[in-house]
């Protein structure tokens, strides 16, 4: 296997928890965030989505450094760290709505809802980034 097979195959692999968190998220909205039991669900979801796609990122940045591709390496690099600050975003904020929620404040609930709708948006766009690079990554040769 050539080092682009093996970059492409950690692209796609990389693809796996984003589209995965983008359809199981969904279910979420259908849910009461009052409940514990959901946003303790919802809260792992979070943690190891953001947690696979940094190390995958990073698997598919040190791949494409290898296939002597720098600008992909630097791209999937940058997914990497948004990846890393966006789970420590998020959590953290996860937390506060939570802590807040259990302490009784009624607008808790609406600000994890706003929380959740927010790192889905987050994802799609991440997903539509990547997705959308493939073409100008790999591009297609007659």
């Amino acid at each position: 296997m050539s080092m682009t097979e093996v970059s492409l195959a950690t692209l796609i692999v990389t693809l796996f928890p984003m589209l995965y968190f983008l359809f199981s998220s969904l279910t979420f909205l259908l849910a009461r965030l009052s409940d514990p039991i959901v946003t303790w669900l919802l809260r792992g979801l979070m943690n190891v989505y953001f947690r696979a796609v940094s190390i995958t990122a990073a698997m598919a940045a040190l791949a494409f450094a290898a296939a002597g591709r720098p600008g992909v390496a630097t791209g999937m690099a940058a997914l990497t760290a948004a990846a890393i600050g966006a789970r420590w975003w998020f959590l953290r904020r996860m937390d506060a709505g939570l802590r807040a929620r259990d302490a009784g404040d009624a607008a808790a609930v609406t600000q994890l809802r706003r929380l959740h709708v927010g790192v889905m948006a987050y994802n799609a766009i991440q997903v539509a980034t990547v997705i959308g690079s493939i073409p100008a990554v790999f591009p297609m040769t007659a």
